[in-house]
């Protein structure tokens, strides 16, 4: 009984003292830069596609032993590619990612599915969430919540290019949200959005703006290139989503 006791003592001292050897002893905080970092390589792998950032998700209460609980953050980044080309995309992804990361592409009952080691026990996602539309998405698990969920942006400079096509679709201009992540080679990528009222709604009106041609076009998702902006209107939710995103 005593012997118990004192293996109990001493397991309750580790888990607080040791220096952290598994994902579940590193701490949030600690895997911040990582999941950021690997947002940006994602966002450099993905060539010219129509994306866009998403903000961070914090999920509180999940455990990281039966005395402890913790948190864990997660990342997506949204990739619209045209109906079919799904596979090809993840692949593609898979392809420019570090060597590294050990990154593949998998075909399983619910379609193609990427994995990948980020590092730190950081893990890499890609999955198709509806047809024409693929989610990647950076995910800590759960560990030792020591971080505020709040995240503080620089002060970006407004998008032209989003008050462009806001005026063009006759939408209200409001204030976009912003979303960033590290570019592997210096600078950051950065998604503005506004929800931009009711949907459906048409989007013909972005069409004179999509100079070189659109890069994703169907009666509820629009997409092109204006300058090194990719501008994406969204209207298959209950709001049009409206958004520009530089890339690294």
């Amino acid at each position: 009984m005593l012997w118990a006791v004192l293996l109990g003592a001493l397991t309750w001292w580790s888990v607080r003292h040791d220096p952290p050897t598994v994902r579940e002893q590193r701490t949030l905080a600690e895997a911040v830069p990582v999941v950021d970092r690997a947002v940006g390589r994602l966002v450099a792998a993905t060539g010219d596609g129509a994306w866009q950032l998403a903000a961070p998700r914090f999920d509180r209460g999940c455990r990281v032993t039966p005395m402890d609980d913790g948190a864990s953050l997660a990342r997506d980044l949204d990739v619209v590619v045209a109906e079919g080309g799904e596979r090809a995309l993840l692949e593609a992804v898979a392809k420019r990612l570090p060597a590294d990361w050990r990154a593949g592409v998998h075909l399983g009952s619910d379609g193609p599915r990427l994995r990948a080691d980020a590092g730190e026990f950081v893990a890499v996602h890609g999955r198709v969430v509806t047809p024409g539309r693929v989610r990647l998405t950076v995910d800590t698990g759960c560990r030792p919540d020591d971080v505020a969920s709040a995240t503080l942006l620089p002060g970006y400079a407004g998008e032209p290019a989003l008050d462009e096509a806001l005026r063009a679709l006759g939408r209200p201009a409001g204030t976009p949200e912003q979303v960033v992540a590290p570019c592997p080679g210096g600078g950051v990528a950065r998604t503005a959005w506004v929800a931009a009222g009711a949907a459906p709604a048409p989007l013909a009106g972005l069409k004179p703006l999509a100079a070189g041609g659109a890069v994703v076009d169907t009666p509820e998702v629009y997409a092109y290139r204006r300058g090194t902006a990719v501008v994406l209107a969204d209207a298959t939710g209950e709001q049009v989503r409206v958004s520009a995103s530089t890339g690294c």
